[in-house]
Protein backbone atom coordinates (compact mmCIF):
# COMPACT_ATOMS: atom_id res chain seq x y z
CA UNK A 1 0.00 0.00 0.00
CA UNK A 2 2.84 2.41 0.87
CA UNK A 3 4.49 1.92 -2.50
CA UNK A 4 1.26 2.84 -4.27
CA UNK A 5 0.95 5.95 -2.15
CA UNK A 6 4.49 6.86 -3.12
CA UNK A 7 3.66 6.25 -6.79
CA UNK A 8 0.59 8.45 -6.41
CA UNK A 9 2.67 11.20 -4.83
CA UNK A 10 5.34 11.01 -7.53
CA UNK A 11 2.69 10.95 -10.26
CA UNK A 12 1.04 14.02 -8.75
CA UNK A 13 4.41 15.80 -8.72
CA UNK A 14 5.04 14.83 -12.35
CA UNK A 15 1.57 16.11 -13.33
CA UNK A 16 2.16 19.41 -11.56
CA UNK A 17 5.61 19.70 -13.16
CA UNK A 18 4.06 19.08 -16.56
CA UNK A 19 1.65 21.93 -15.87
CA UNK A 20 4.48 24.20 -14.73
CA UNK A 21 7.04 23.37 -17.41
CA UNK A 22 4.70 23.14 -20.38
CA UNK A 23 1.83 25.40 -19.40
CA UNK A 24 0.45 26.11 -22.86
CA UNK A 25 0.76 22.55 -24.14
CA UNK A 26 -0.80 21.07 -21.01
CA UNK A 27 -3.65 23.59 -20.83
CA UNK A 28 -4.51 23.04 -24.49
CA UNK A 29 -4.55 19.29 -23.87
CA UNK A 30 -6.75 19.70 -20.81
CA UNK A 31 -9.10 22.09 -22.59
CA UNK A 32 -11.06 19.25 -24.15
CA UNK A 33 -11.65 17.59 -20.76
CA UNK A 34 -12.55 20.93 -19.20
CA UNK A 35 -15.09 21.72 -21.93
CA UNK A 36 -16.50 18.20 -21.86
CA UNK A 37 -16.99 18.11 -18.10
CA UNK A 38 -18.36 21.66 -18.19
CA UNK A 39 -20.90 20.65 -20.86
CA UNK A 40 -22.02 17.48 -19.08
CA UNK A 41 -22.39 19.01 -15.62
CA UNK A 42 -23.97 22.19 -17.01
CA UNK A 43 -26.63 20.09 -18.77
CA UNK A 44 -27.25 17.96 -15.66
CA UNK A 45 -27.42 21.04 -13.41
CA UNK A 46 -29.78 22.91 -15.76
CA UNK A 47 -32.13 19.93 -16.14
CA UNK A 48 -32.06 19.19 -12.39
CA UNK A 49 -32.85 22.84 -11.66
CA UNK A 50 -35.72 22.88 -14.13
CA UNK A 51 -37.15 19.65 -12.74
CA UNK A 52 -36.83 20.92 -9.16
CA UNK A 53 -38.68 24.15 -9.98
CA UNK A 54 -41.50 22.41 -11.87
CA UNK A 55 -42.04 19.82 -9.16
CA UNK A 56 -41.70 22.52 -6.49
CA UNK A 57 -44.54 24.40 -8.16
CA UNK A 58 -46.66 21.24 -7.89
CA UNK A 59 -45.46 20.17 -4.45
CA UNK A 60 -48.42 21.69 -2.62
CA UNK A 61 -50.77 19.36 -4.50
CA UNK A 62 -51.08 15.71 -3.56
CA UNK A 63 -49.81 13.27 -6.19
CA UNK A 64 -53.25 11.67 -6.35
CA UNK A 65 -54.83 14.96 -7.46
CA UNK A 66 -56.64 14.91 -10.81
CA UNK A 67 -57.62 17.80 -13.08
CA UNK A 68 -60.54 17.41 -15.48
CA UNK A 69 -60.42 19.75 -18.50
CA UNK A 70 -60.83 19.78 -22.27
CA UNK A 71 -57.03 19.90 -22.56
CA UNK A 72 -54.47 17.14 -22.09
CA UNK A 73 -51.40 17.94 -19.98
CA UNK A 74 -49.38 15.29 -21.78
CA UNK A 75 -49.16 13.52 -25.15
CA UNK A 76 -52.44 12.12 -26.49
CA UNK A 77 -53.60 10.10 -29.48
CA UNK A 78 -56.63 12.37 -29.99
CA UNK A 79 -55.93 14.62 -33.02
CA UNK A 80 -55.77 18.37 -32.45
CA UNK A 81 -58.75 19.19 -34.68
CA UNK A 82 -60.90 16.90 -32.56
CA UNK A 83 -59.59 18.26 -29.24
CA UNK A 84 -60.50 21.78 -30.35
CA UNK A 85 -64.15 20.70 -30.53
CA UNK A 86 -64.25 19.43 -26.95
CA UNK A 87 -66.55 21.41 -24.65
CA UNK A 88 -65.33 23.01 -21.44
CA UNK A 89 -66.17 21.41 -18.12
CA UNK A 90 -69.07 23.14 -16.41
CA UNK A 91 -69.99 24.25 -12.93
CA UNK A 92 -72.94 21.86 -13.05
CA UNK A 93 -70.61 18.93 -13.72
CA UNK A 94 -68.51 19.98 -10.73
CA UNK A 95 -71.65 20.03 -8.54
CA UNK A 96 -72.69 16.59 -9.78
CA UNK A 97 -69.22 15.16 -9.07
CA UNK A 98 -69.18 16.72 -5.61
CA UNK A 99 -72.54 15.19 -4.72
CA UNK A 100 -72.39 11.78 -6.35
CA UNK A 101 -68.85 10.55 -6.97
CA UNK A 102 -67.89 7.87 -4.40
CA UNK A 103 -64.57 7.88 -2.55
CA UNK A 104 -64.18 11.60 -3.18
CA UNK A 105 -62.37 13.70 -0.59
CA UNK A 106 -62.84 17.06 -2.31
CA UNK A 107 -63.58 18.63 -5.70
CA UNK A 108 -63.12 22.27 -6.64
CA UNK A 109 -64.21 24.26 -9.67
CA UNK A 110 -61.38 26.50 -10.90
CA UNK A 111 -61.60 29.21 -13.54
CA UNK A 112 -58.30 30.40 -15.03
CA UNK A 113 -58.67 33.99 -16.20
CA UNK A 114 -56.26 36.72 -17.38
CA UNK A 115 -54.23 38.69 -14.86
CA UNK A 116 -55.70 41.95 -13.63
CA UNK A 117 -54.60 45.06 -11.71
CA UNK A 118 -55.89 45.53 -8.16
CA UNK A 119 -56.16 48.93 -6.49
CA UNK A 120 -56.41 50.26 -3.00
CA UNK A 121 -56.66 54.03 -2.78
CA UNK A 122 -53.58 55.38 -4.63
CA UNK A 123 -51.70 52.02 -4.56
CA UNK A 124 -51.91 49.56 -7.45
CA UNK A 125 -50.68 45.98 -7.84
CA UNK A 126 -50.33 45.23 -11.55
CA UNK A 127 -50.48 41.91 -13.38
CA UNK A 128 -51.99 40.02 -10.45
CA UNK A 129 -52.91 36.38 -10.98
CA UNK A 130 -56.61 35.81 -10.27
CA UNK A 131 -57.28 32.36 -8.78
CA UNK A 132 -61.03 31.96 -9.08
CA UNK A 133 -61.85 28.80 -7.12
CA UNK A 134 -64.60 27.21 -5.11
CA UNK A 135 -64.13 26.89 -1.36
CA UNK A 136 -62.83 23.27 -1.44
CA UNK A 137 -59.59 24.35 -3.12
CA UNK A 138 -58.23 25.46 0.26
CA UNK A 139 -58.19 21.85 1.46
CA UNK A 140 -57.01 20.34 -1.84
CA UNK A 141 -53.85 22.46 -2.05
CA UNK A 142 -53.43 22.86 1.71
CA UNK A 143 -52.90 26.62 1.47
CA UNK A 144 -51.21 28.30 4.42
CA UNK A 145 -52.73 31.52 5.78
CA UNK A 146 -50.66 34.02 7.67
CA UNK A 147 -53.75 35.86 8.85
CA UNK A 148 -57.52 35.66 8.48
CA UNK A 149 -59.43 32.85 6.80
CA UNK A 150 -60.45 31.38 3.45
CA UNK A 151 -63.96 31.93 2.14
CA UNK A 152 -66.55 29.36 3.22
CA UNK A 153 -69.14 27.36 1.27
CA UNK A 154 -71.89 29.98 1.53
CA UNK A 155 -69.57 32.77 0.31
CA UNK A 156 -68.32 30.52 -2.48
CA UNK A 157 -71.79 29.57 -3.72
CA UNK A 158 -73.22 33.10 -3.77
CA UNK A 159 -70.01 34.63 -5.15
CA UNK A 160 -69.43 36.95 -2.21
CA UNK A 161 -67.09 39.93 -2.86
CA UNK A 162 -64.30 38.63 -0.61
CA UNK A 163 -60.63 38.14 -1.43
CA UNK A 164 -57.49 36.48 -0.06
CA UNK A 165 -54.24 38.25 -0.93
CA UNK A 166 -50.85 36.77 -1.75
CA UNK A 167 -47.89 38.18 0.19
CA UNK A 168 -46.47 40.35 -2.63
CA UNK A 169 -49.88 41.73 -3.55
CA UNK A 170 -50.50 42.73 0.07
CA UNK A 171 -47.08 44.42 0.22
CA UNK A 172 -47.86 46.42 -2.93
CA UNK A 173 -51.29 47.54 -1.79
CA UNK A 174 -50.61 47.96 1.93
CA UNK A 175 -46.90 48.71 2.42
CA UNK A 176 -46.33 48.41 6.14
CA UNK A 177 -50.08 48.34 6.84
CA UNK A 178 -52.72 45.78 7.82
CA UNK A 179 -54.85 44.64 4.86
CA UNK A 180 -57.45 42.75 6.93
CA UNK A 181 -60.95 44.11 6.47
CA UNK A 182 -59.90 46.64 3.82
CA UNK A 183 -61.76 46.85 0.53
CA UNK A 184 -59.75 46.61 -2.68
CA UNK A 185 -60.97 47.25 -6.23
CA UNK A 186 -60.93 44.42 -8.78
CA UNK A 187 -62.95 44.23 -12.02
CA UNK A 188 -64.30 47.65 -11.13
CA UNK A 189 -65.87 46.20 -7.97
CA UNK A 190 -64.92 46.24 -4.31
CA UNK A 191 -63.75 43.07 -2.57
CA UNK A 192 -63.21 42.78 1.18
CA UNK A 193 -59.88 41.29 2.29
CA UNK A 194 -60.57 38.36 4.63
CA UNK A 195 -57.23 36.50 4.47
CA UNK A 196 -53.50 36.84 3.80
CA UNK A 197 -51.38 33.95 2.48
CA UNK A 198 -47.99 33.12 3.90
CA UNK A 199 -44.99 34.06 1.75
CA UNK A 200 -43.99 31.18 -0.52
CA UNK A 201 -41.24 32.62 -2.72
CA UNK A 202 -41.10 32.70 -6.49
CA UNK A 203 -41.10 29.68 -8.72
CA UNK A 204 -40.60 28.74 -12.35
CA UNK A 205 -43.96 30.08 -13.46
CA UNK A 206 -43.66 33.49 -11.85
CA UNK A 207 -44.32 34.62 -8.35
CA UNK A 208 -46.31 31.58 -7.24
CA UNK A 209 -49.15 32.42 -4.86
CA UNK A 210 -47.26 35.47 -3.61
CA UNK A 211 -48.43 37.37 -6.68
CA UNK A 212 -51.91 35.80 -6.74
CA UNK A 213 -55.22 36.48 -5.09
CA UNK A 214 -58.03 34.02 -4.39
CA UNK A 215 -61.66 34.94 -4.99
CA UNK A 216 -64.90 32.89 -5.10
CA UNK A 217 -65.28 31.39 -8.56
CA UNK A 218 -68.93 32.43 -8.85
CA UNK A 219 -67.96 36.08 -8.43
CA UNK A 220 -65.76 35.78 -11.50
CA UNK A 221 -68.29 33.68 -13.43
CA UNK A 222 -70.74 36.59 -13.24
CA UNK A 223 -68.18 38.77 -14.97
CA UNK A 224 -67.00 36.36 -17.67
CA UNK A 225 -70.13 34.26 -18.01
CA UNK A 226 -70.34 30.49 -18.19
CA UNK A 227 -69.52 30.01 -21.89
CA UNK A 228 -66.49 32.25 -22.43
CA UNK A 229 -63.76 30.51 -24.44
CA UNK A 230 -61.30 33.07 -23.08
CA UNK A 231 -61.30 31.28 -19.74
CA UNK A 232 -59.90 27.88 -18.84
CA UNK A 233 -62.33 26.07 -16.51
CA UNK A 234 -61.22 22.91 -14.77
CA UNK A 235 -62.36 20.61 -12.00
CA UNK A 236 -59.65 19.73 -9.49
CA UNK A 237 -60.36 16.43 -7.77
CA UNK A 238 -58.73 14.74 -4.80
CA UNK A 239 -59.77 11.13 -4.01
CA UNK A 240 -59.73 9.68 -0.53
CA UNK A 241 -56.54 8.05 0.70
CA UNK A 242 -56.08 4.40 -0.21
CA UNK A 243 -58.59 4.42 -3.07
CA UNK A 244 -57.83 2.27 -6.11
CA UNK A 245 -56.71 4.85 -8.65
CA UNK A 246 -57.79 3.03 -11.82
CA UNK A 247 -61.24 2.27 -10.42
CA UNK A 248 -61.72 5.86 -9.24
CA UNK A 249 -60.77 7.26 -12.66
CA UNK A 250 -63.13 4.80 -14.38
CA UNK A 251 -66.06 5.87 -12.16
CA UNK A 252 -65.21 9.55 -12.71
CA UNK A 253 -65.06 9.16 -16.49
CA UNK A 254 -68.30 7.19 -16.59
CA UNK A 255 -70.11 9.83 -14.53
CA UNK A 256 -69.00 12.63 -16.85
CA UNK A 257 -69.86 10.55 -19.93
CA UNK A 258 -73.36 9.94 -18.55
CA UNK A 259 -73.83 13.66 -17.88
CA UNK A 260 -72.77 14.47 -21.44
CA UNK A 261 -74.84 11.70 -23.02
CA UNK A 262 -71.91 10.08 -24.78
CA UNK A 263 -72.63 6.80 -26.57
CA UNK A 264 -70.50 3.72 -25.96
CA UNK A 265 -68.66 4.00 -29.27
CA UNK A 266 -67.82 7.69 -28.73
CA UNK A 267 -64.51 8.69 -27.19
CA UNK A 268 -64.23 10.88 -24.10
CA UNK A 269 -64.53 14.56 -25.03
CA UNK A 270 -62.56 15.54 -21.91
CA UNK A 271 -59.30 14.58 -20.23
CA UNK A 272 -58.65 13.36 -16.71
CA UNK A 273 -55.11 14.63 -16.12
CA UNK A 274 -53.48 12.87 -13.20
CA UNK A 275 -50.79 14.82 -11.38
CA UNK A 276 -48.73 11.66 -10.92
CA UNK A 277 -48.86 11.06 -14.65
CA UNK A 278 -47.81 14.65 -15.24
CA UNK A 279 -44.78 14.31 -12.96
CA UNK A 280 -43.90 11.01 -14.68
CA UNK A 281 -44.11 12.87 -18.02
CA UNK A 282 -41.75 15.54 -16.63
CA UNK A 283 -39.33 12.81 -15.51
CA UNK A 284 -39.44 11.32 -19.02
CA UNK A 285 -38.77 14.67 -20.70
CA UNK A 286 -35.92 15.58 -18.36
CA UNK A 287 -34.45 12.10 -18.86
CA UNK A 288 -34.45 12.61 -22.63
CA UNK A 289 -32.90 16.06 -22.24
CA UNK A 290 -30.16 14.58 -20.06
CA UNK A 291 -29.50 11.81 -22.59
CA UNK A 292 -29.26 14.19 -25.56
CA UNK A 293 -27.03 16.56 -23.58
CA UNK A 294 -24.74 13.71 -22.55
CA UNK A 295 -24.40 12.50 -26.15
CA UNK A 296 -23.42 15.99 -27.34
CA UNK A 297 -21.04 16.50 -24.42
CA UNK A 298 -19.49 13.11 -25.06
CA UNK A 299 -17.85 14.41 -28.24
CA UNK A 300 -16.06 17.09 -26.22
CA UNK A 301 -14.85 14.43 -23.80
CA UNK A 302 -13.65 12.31 -26.73
CA UNK A 303 -11.51 15.22 -27.91
CA UNK A 304 -10.31 15.75 -24.34
CA UNK A 305 -9.35 12.09 -24.08
CA UNK A 306 -7.21 12.38 -27.20
CA UNK A 307 -5.56 15.46 -25.67
CA UNK A 308 -4.68 13.58 -22.48
CA UNK A 309 -3.37 10.62 -24.50
CA UNK A 310 -1.23 12.96 -26.57
CA UNK A 311 0.36 14.64 -23.55
CA UNK A 312 1.02 11.25 -21.95
CA UNK A 313 2.80 9.95 -25.07
CA UNK A 314 4.94 13.11 -25.04
CA UNK A 315 5.60 12.58 -21.32
CA UNK A 316 6.69 8.97 -21.92
CA UNK A 317 9.08 10.08 -24.67
CA UNK A 318 10.55 12.88 -22.52
CA UNK A 319 11.12 10.52 -19.57
CA UNK A 320 12.36 7.47 -21.47
CA UNK A 321 15.81 7.77 -19.87
CA UNK A 322 14.27 8.05 -16.38
CA UNK A 323 12.11 5.00 -17.05
CA UNK A 324 15.20 3.03 -18.06
CA UNK A 325 17.04 4.06 -14.90
CA UNK A 326 14.03 3.14 -12.70
CA UNK A 327 13.73 -0.31 -14.32
CA UNK A 328 17.47 -0.91 -14.07
CA UNK A 329 17.24 -0.20 -10.34
CA UNK A 330 14.52 -2.84 -9.94
CA UNK A 331 11.27 -0.97 -10.66
CA UNK A 332 8.67 -3.44 -11.90
CA UNK A 333 6.50 -2.98 -14.95
CA UNK A 334 3.40 -2.35 -12.85
CA UNK A 335 5.21 0.41 -10.94
CA UNK A 336 5.88 2.23 -14.23
CA UNK A 337 2.34 1.43 -15.43
CA UNK A 338 0.68 2.87 -12.34
CA UNK A 339 2.97 5.87 -12.36
CA UNK A 340 1.77 6.99 -15.79
CA UNK A 341 -1.84 5.93 -15.18
CA UNK A 342 -2.00 8.01 -12.00
CA UNK A 343 -0.46 10.94 -13.85
CA UNK A 344 -3.07 10.71 -16.62
CA UNK A 345 -5.91 10.49 -14.09
CA UNK A 346 -4.56 13.43 -12.09
CA UNK A 347 -4.26 15.58 -15.22
CA UNK A 348 -7.80 14.66 -16.31
CA UNK A 349 -9.21 15.36 -12.84
CA UNK A 350 -7.50 18.76 -12.83
CA UNK A 351 -9.21 19.53 -16.14
CA UNK A 352 -12.52 18.26 -14.74
CA UNK A 353 -12.21 20.37 -11.60
CA UNK A 354 -11.64 23.45 -13.76
CA UNK A 355 -14.84 22.57 -15.66
CA UNK A 356 -16.76 22.09 -12.40
CA UNK A 357 -15.49 25.43 -11.12
CA UNK A 358 -16.73 27.16 -14.28
CA UNK A 359 -20.16 25.53 -13.90
CA UNK A 360 -20.30 26.68 -10.28
CA UNK A 361 -19.42 30.28 -11.21
CA UNK A 362 -21.92 30.39 -14.06
CA UNK A 363 -24.66 28.84 -11.89
CA UNK A 364 -24.13 31.58 -9.29
CA UNK A 365 -24.30 34.29 -11.95
CA UNK A 366 -27.36 32.70 -13.60
CA UNK A 367 -29.18 32.50 -10.26
CA UNK A 368 -28.51 36.20 -9.70
CA UNK A 369 -29.88 37.20 -13.09
CA UNK A 370 -32.98 34.96 -12.96
CA UNK A 371 -34.42 36.17 -9.67
CA UNK A 372 -35.47 33.40 -7.33
CA UNK A 373 -34.94 30.62 -9.87
CA UNK A 374 -32.08 28.65 -8.34
CA UNK A 375 -29.64 26.64 -10.41
CA UNK A 376 -28.76 23.48 -8.51
CA UNK A 377 -25.23 22.05 -8.57
CA UNK A 378 -25.76 18.97 -6.44
CA UNK A 379 -23.02 16.91 -4.73
CA UNK A 380 -24.06 14.01 -6.97
CA UNK A 381 -23.32 16.08 -10.09
CA UNK A 382 -19.95 17.07 -8.62
CA UNK A 383 -19.20 13.40 -7.99
CA UNK A 384 -20.24 12.51 -11.55
CA UNK A 385 -17.97 15.21 -12.95
CA UNK A 386 -14.98 14.06 -10.93
CA UNK A 387 -15.61 10.36 -11.65
CA UNK A 388 -16.01 10.93 -15.40
CA UNK A 389 -12.79 12.95 -15.42
CA UNK A 390 -10.94 10.11 -13.69
CA UNK A 391 -12.34 7.52 -16.11
CA UNK A 392 -11.35 9.63 -19.12
CA UNK A 393 -7.84 9.95 -17.68
CA UNK A 394 -7.69 6.21 -17.04
CA UNK A 395 -8.81 5.32 -20.57
CA UNK A 396 -6.60 7.94 -22.21
CA UNK A 397 -3.51 6.97 -20.21
CA UNK A 398 -3.74 3.21 -20.49
CA UNK A 399 -1.97 2.86 -23.87
CA UNK A 400 0.89 5.30 -23.08
CA UNK A 401 1.30 3.67 -19.64
CA UNK A 402 1.50 0.17 -21.12
CA UNK A 403 4.03 1.33 -23.71
CA UNK A 404 6.12 2.89 -20.93
CA UNK A 405 5.98 -0.22 -18.75
CA UNK A 406 7.17 -2.49 -21.58
CA UNK A 407 10.27 -0.45 -22.42
CA UNK A 408 13.53 -2.35 -22.26
CA UNK A 409 15.71 -0.66 -19.59
CA UNK A 410 18.92 -0.77 -21.69
CA UNK A 411 17.19 0.55 -24.81
CA UNK A 412 15.37 3.18 -22.75
CA UNK A 413 18.62 4.49 -21.23
CA UNK A 414 20.36 4.45 -24.62
CA UNK A 415 17.40 6.25 -26.28
CA UNK A 416 17.31 8.85 -23.51
CA UNK A 417 21.02 9.50 -23.97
Amino acid sequence: MLIYLRVLKESFNFAINALKNNKLRTMLSLLGVTIGIFSIIAVLAAVDSLEKEIKGSLSSLDQSTMIVTRFSFGPTEVPQWKRQQFPDVTYEEYEDISRNLPDLEAASFVLNVPNEPIKYQENTANDVGIAAVSYEYYDIEALQLEEGRFFNQAESVRGAPVIILGHDVAESLFPGGDPMGKRVRLYGRKFTVIGLLEKMGQGLFGGGHDSNVFVPVNAVRRIYGSNSRGTFPQIVIKPEDGVDNAEFVALLEQQIRNNRGLRREEINNFFVNQLKGFTDFIDNITGQMNFIGLIISGFSLLVGGFGIANIMFVSVKERTNLIGIQKSLGAKNRFILFQFLFEAVILAVIGGLIGLFLVWVISLLASQFTGDFEFVLSPWNLFIGTAVSAVIGLISGIVPAISASKLDPVEAIRTGM
